[in-house]
């Protein structure tokens, strides 16, 4: 295997590798697969990063697995076993087309950095920072799915603690979705994106209507909805409640799942003291009633908070401190 991986394409090491497997009879063929994988896997990279140019590629799950599926057809043709029976991972053959560009763009995270980053920030969690940050964590292992407010003013560390739930989900080889109501705040979460670009909202909300996404089912971006364990919508307290409203709507159908939010954790996460929806020509009436406390789902939302005032916690700027209350107070 070591001079073939040096010599041969990938293609070509995949049939040597079925080969073993079904004739050879390895005395640890996990350790085999293990040690050669990236080789194996290295034109189903290339061809993604060729199809993908602006994306910056590595390997991830989803590759091995189309290389393993492809490794256990040319065994079973030989008339070998499953992967499974040889010790082997299990390829995964109802996860579908996982290698396009929407779901690349939500997997292919490096782990190690992930990791890195995870060690490095959870300890500097305060301990409302912690509280919220157990809460949303619990919340998605139990796939309780709902709606999660992260009431958070300005100087609490929203950024710090949305970007570290979203490294511990993508470390879980998960996918997590972040987005924004503005292109600012989305500059500042990892791998965010403005919340129309992602959720293809409507540009236009009218009264008395339902509201649906502008997605497709079978599309890549459905796929992506269809899988993803958490959505970070940051700023939602910009966003008219028909937009939330339209991603429900757009869950629950995609997911064929009634509960809220199609069964998936949603934290939206904002300061309702900033700017709300703006509504031309309207009055603070329509302002009001374009507000999310005004949806039919902000009474299932469960809240969560921030207070401590990481610009005074971490310079000790008692002057600073006393300002940002006297804001709050207004």
């Amino acid at each position: 295997m070591s001079e073939a991986a040096a010599a041969q394409s990938p293609a070509r090491l995949r049939n040597l590798f079925a080969l073993i497997l079904a004739v050879c009879g390895p005395s640890n063929p996990k350790q085999l697969w293990e040690s050669y994988k990236e080789s194996l896997t290295e034109d189903i990279l290339r061809n993604a990063r060729r199809q993908n140019p602006g994306m910056n590629l590595d390997y991830t799950p989803d590759m091995f697995n189309q290389a393993l599926i492809i490794i256990e057809n040319k065994v079973l043709e030989m008339g070998g076993k499953e992967l499974e029976k040889l010790e082997l991972p299990t390829p995964q053959r109802n996860s579908g087309d996982r290698l396009n560009s929407a779901m690349l763009r939500e997997t292919s995270y490096d782990v190690k950095e992930l990791d890195a980053y995870i060690t490095a920030n959870e300890p500097l969690l305060v301990p409302d920072q912690r509280a919220a940050y157990n809460a949303i964590l619990d919340q998605i292992e139990k796939k309780a799915g709902g709606i999660i407010f992260l009431d958070a003013p300005g100087g609490t560390g929203k950024t710090f603690v949305i970007n570290l739930l979203l490294a511990k989900i993508r470390y879980q080889s998960k996918i997590a979705i972040a987005v924004a109501s503005s292109g600012i705040a989305a500059t500042l979460l990892h791998g965010g994106r403005t919340a129309h670009s992602t959720l293809k909202l409507p540009l236009k909300f009218l009264e008395n209507q339902t509201h649906v996404c502008s997605i497709t089912k079978g599309t890549g971006e459905a796929k992506v909805l269809q899988e993803c364990e958490l959505i970070v919508w940051d700023e939602c307290t910009m966003a008219h409640r028909y937009a939330l409203e339209a991603l429900n709507h757009t869950l629950q159908d995609l997911r064929n799942n009634g509960k809220n939010m199609g069964g998936v954790v949603v934290l939206i996460a904002g300061d309702f003291r900033q700017t709300l929806p703006v509504i031309p020509k309207g009055t603070m009436a329509d302002e009001l009633k374009a507000c999310l406390k005004s949806s039919y789902l902000w009474r299932h939302v469960v809240p969560l908070k921030l207070s401590t005032n990481m610009r005074v916690h971490l310079r000790g700027d008692v002057s600073a401190g006393r300002f940002a209350e006297q804001l709050l107070a207004i």
